[in-house]
């Protein structure tokens, strides 16, 4: 197998990333930026544009997540006398450039005021100088630690979330019992568990898809660092080259590749299915009793919602039990935005509790605020008791050198191609080695 090159994976890191985006899946777009975007005329008294993958909906659209954050804006426009202007990417066309290229472009040209951003967008910006900081909002007062991890770059706020993506195992309970099976805690038991399915003729116990199998490396690879160990230090000894990601990432990839080795999961479908679209129909049919998915999945009616089983949402194995995997999206503002006072103003209201109750009341998703609790699901209780004992591993984390989430996405796929652990580890490497020159610059 050839080894996974740092160019390899850089090509198609926002691909991964897109498909984080919590309000809209951004695939592939692109051509001539005015091919990708829904712009509106400027119009007289127009006060904030804003960039995202959404178009505005009316309140009784389908798609509640984004129906939530029209509420917020619109609760926005009201109290500050303002008119938000959306402009909006698409990928009908699936062109050549993605929305991370697009919003790159947007931002570093003062095209819009507040903007959408992935992870690694928010990295990128926020090195460059080309997000404000945040951390003198009101709203910023009330944030959970977690926000602040995430999305601090050089010492300032640049991205606040409307909500908090958890990423879990979904499993089907009833087939636990079936079999005399506690839910597991540890990569040992997990592996017991995957076990004793494949005996009793469930051939493939893990359904899994090219997307998010990086949540069980992350598990593995950060229960230390964000539970127990000290963060700013590590992250710091990382970027530094003092230590490696991949001294980190190792276990979480020789434990993917126990579960590709032992058949209970099937590298080849996953390497070529989508998120869900692949693995659900078996899960909901009884046929798979693990699968992995974010939050929202236990809340859409086109996902696991609704099944003829007992479900339960739970962490991932990990040498610290059960662990939620995070990654993060977020809000940013334009550094020399045209708009830039009112543009602040519209996202402290947006990401005030007031408006995030409201978020969270109609999406029903975990709050970046300390001060909103979710009533979620019975299903996703276990998840959400996990998160609110500030046990969790993050996904996306602005202070480290190297992009996380859209990278492992990536490599992870190298391994499902047949890769070994070795090349994989060989790719953080390089990944590392760069950010490394980079700073050097």
């Amino acid at each position: 197998m050839k080894q996974c090159s740092k160019r390899g994976v850089r090509r198609w890191a926002a691909a991964c990333l897109a498909a984080l985006m919590v309000l809209a899946l951004a695939s592939c777009g692109g051509g001539e930026p005015p091919t990708n975007l829904v712009t509106s005329d400027k119009e007289e008294g127009r006060d904030v544009n804003l960039f995202s993958p959404m178009e505005k909906t009316d309140p009784n659209a389908e798609n509640v997540a984004r129906t939530a954050s029209d509420l917020t804006v619109a609760m926005a426009e009201e109290k500050l006398g303002v008119t938000v202007a959306y402009r909006t990417y698409t990928a009908e066309t699936y062109q050549d450039r993605t929305y991370d290229d697009v919003a790159l472009d947007r931002a570093r040209s003062n095209m819009d005021d507040l903007y959408l951003l992935n992870p690694d967008t928010i990295m990128t910006l926020g090195l460059e100088g080309k997000l404000a900081d945040l951390s003198g909002l009101d709203s910023a007062k009330n944030l959970r630690d977690i926000i602040f991890t995430a999305n601090v770059v050089d010492g300032k706020l640049v991205a606040i979330p409307q909500e908090v993506v958890a990423y879990g195992l979904f499993v089907n309970v009833d087939m636990f019992k079936q079999y005399g099976l506690e839910l597991p805690n540890t990569p040992e038991e997990f592996l017991e568990c995957c076990r004793v399915f494949k005996e009793n003729g469930i051939s493939t116990p893990i359904g899994a898809n090219r997307w998010w199998l990086e949540t069980f490396v992350f598990a593995h690879a950060y229960a230390g660092l964000y539970n127990g160990g000290n963060t700013e230090e590590e992250n710091a000894a990382l970027n530094s080259g003092e230590a490696k990601y991949s001294d980190y990432m190792r276990p979480g990839f020789e434990f993917l590749q126990t579960l590709i080795d032992e058949g209970y999961v099937d590298a080849e479908k996953a390497l070529v299915s989508e998120a869900i679209e692949a693995e659900g129909p078996d899960f909901l049919a009884q046929k798979t009793p693990i699968v992995m998915a974010y939050w929202g999945a236990a809340n859409s009616e086109t996902a696991y919602a609704k099944t003829d089983f007992e479900m339960q949402v739970i962490g991932f194995p990990s040498s610290r039990g059960q662990m939620p995997v995070m990654p993060m999206t977020g809000w940013g503002v334009g550094a020399q935005a045209e708009h830039l006072e009112d543009a602040m103003k519209v996202i402290d209201v947006i990401t005030s509790d007031e408006a995030l109750r409201l978020y969270s009341e109609h999406n029903r998703v975990i709050s970046p605020s300390k001060n909103v609790k979710v009533d979620c699901v019975p299903a996703l209780r276990p998840l959400n008791d996990r998160i609110e004992e500030g046990v969790y591993v993050l996904g996306s984390n602005a202070g480290m050198s190297v992009e996380q989430w859209g990278n492992t996405c990536l490599i992870v796929r190298e391994l499902l191609g047949g890769a070994t652990v070795d090349e994989c580890m060989a790719a953080f490497d390089a990944l590392q080695d760069e950010a490394l020159s980079r700073a050097e610059q």
